[in-house]
């Protein structure tokens, strides 16, 4: 899975908090709170992200998580019905999540943590199926991980030798 350097700062970039989550650590003196924000970013035409933040407050642990994900931005290639090209399966330790192509009008049938990457990535339509963990954080990373696998027609058809017509048939 090789990663395409994107340059985010060129992005109309949203963002959409998937979790916060309190951590403790127990010290000599008590508890020390800080919190974890699971981010997604996209700009809703083929790039989505997803990061995490830790800090001692909220709105700084979601800064953080925005920062990482743009950071971590993968293009997706979408077809003319703006799903994806092929059915792909994502993995990411215990969470795998199957992406299934859909035609228009289907809309986006997904669970909550797949579902807001599909919507920032620009998905328009598609089915998903979230397998074995539930942890949001690997669900989106799986998912993801999904999305960045999709080949275009073309790149298929260059890497068999073949003309597009051909392997669309």
């Amino acid at each position: 899975m090789k990663r395409e350097i994107i340059d985010a700062s060129q992005l109309e970039l949203s963002e959409k908090v998937v979790s916060i989550k309190r951590v403790t650590k127990v010290v000599k003196g008590g508890r020390n709170f800080r919190f974890t924000a699971l981010v997604v970013v996209g700009d809703g035409n083929g790039h989505v992200g997803a990061g995490l933040g830790k800090a001692a407050e909220i709105p700084e642990a979601i800064r953080k998580g925005k920062e990482d994900a743009m950071k971590k931005l993968v293009t997706v290639k979408l077809d003319e019905v703006d799903s994806i090209t092929h059915d792909v399966t994502g993995k990411h330790t215990g969470a795998s999540v199957l992406l299934k192509k859909s035609p228009d009008g289907t809309g986006i049938i997904a669970g909550g943590p797949a579902r807001n990457v599909c919507e920032l990535a620009g998905i328009k339509n598609i089915r998903t199926k979230s397998l074995g963990s539930n942890n949001k954080q690997n669900v989106v990373l799986a998912t993801i991980n999904a999305l960045s696998q999709l080949k275009s027609p073309e790149e298929v058809a260059k890497l068999r030798g073949k003309s597009v017509e051909e392997i669309m048939a």
